[in-house]
């Protein structure tokens, strides 16, 4: 029953600000199993994820939220990454992946919280300008530009810390598309959630592949069930919030789990 509860909550919460719920789960998993390898914790949350980024994505498509070719453009180099990240994880110990997790989790809360709508601007973001313009279900337009060969580039080492760290890579994935690259958030929320959804399912191949998937079977399918359910909640509530406030609610979030395993490491 409380993994149920926890999938629900992480599939709402995860799926509102674009993220697969990762950053939460793996803290969450730490604390309940001290006694489990880092892989075990990471094919876990990864199968978690990638069933909560499956749902959201689903929700998001009846929205008409989803900038696919963006998406699918991303992915293209976000898969290798994922699938290299996953490789890296049996390389850590239990210390290092606490720390590093913690450390990237609160250097990303920090910008968002402090400039949760500044985008950054210069000449070489605004090379290669690539148009995109999509009508949601609510009939919102939405209409925006950004360098197409830059964010190709970031997707795939948002796909190596996917796959190294367990946490689906929407907590960079959200933050790179608003900040860098321009996306509306509720644009760069939706489209997250479809790239997640491909790189953590290549992530969690990888590690079957290489027999590295040490979770357990039943707590993920558990999880993953409340995920699902929670999703479409999520992706439902999303609607109904700012752009602005996307961006606070995932910046909070980060910043309490960062503190956790930093400063109390598990």
């Amino acid at each position: 029953m409380l993994l149920a509860c926890i999938g629900l909550f992480i599939g709402a919460f995860g799926t509102l600000i674009g993220v697969a719920g990762g950053f939460l789960l793996v803290p969450i998993l730490l604390f309940l199993y001290p006694g489990d390898t880092p892989a075990a914790i990471t094919s876990t949350t990864l199968t978690v994820a990638f069933f909560n980024a499956l749902s959201g994505s689903i929700a998001y498509t009846r929205q008409r939220r989803i900038d696919w070719r963006s998406g699918l453009y991303f992915s293209i180099t976000a898969v290798p990454g994922a699938v290299l990240g996953a490789y890296l994880t049996s390389l850590m110990g239990r210390g290092v992946f606490q720390y590093v997790f913690g450390a990237i989790l609160l250097a990303v809360a920090g910008y968002l919280l402090l400039r949760p709508e500044r985008r950054m601007s210069s000449d070489f973001l605004t090379k290669w300008p690539t148009t995109r313009r999509l009508t949601d279900s609510q009939q919102h337009v939405h209409e925006y530009s950004f360098n197409l060969p830059l964010g190709i580039t970031i997707a795939f080492f948002v796909g190596v810390v996917a796959g190294m760290l367990g946490i689906g890579g929407g907590i960079i994935h959200v933050p790179a598309l608003t900040q860098v690259l321009g996306f509306p958030a509720h644009i760069a929320t939706a489209t997250s959630h479809f790239m997640v959804a491909i790189t953590t399912l290549a992530a969690v191949i990888t590690h079957i592949v290489s027999d590295t998937f040490g979770g357990d079977i039943g707590r993920a399918v558990v999880l993953s069930a409340g995920a699902v359910i929670g999703a479409q909640f999520g992706a439902r509530l999303s609607q109904r919030v700012t752009g602005k406030l996307i961006v606070r609610l995932l910046g909070i979030g980060l910043a309490i789990v960062a503190l956790r395993l930093l400063v109390a490491p598990v």
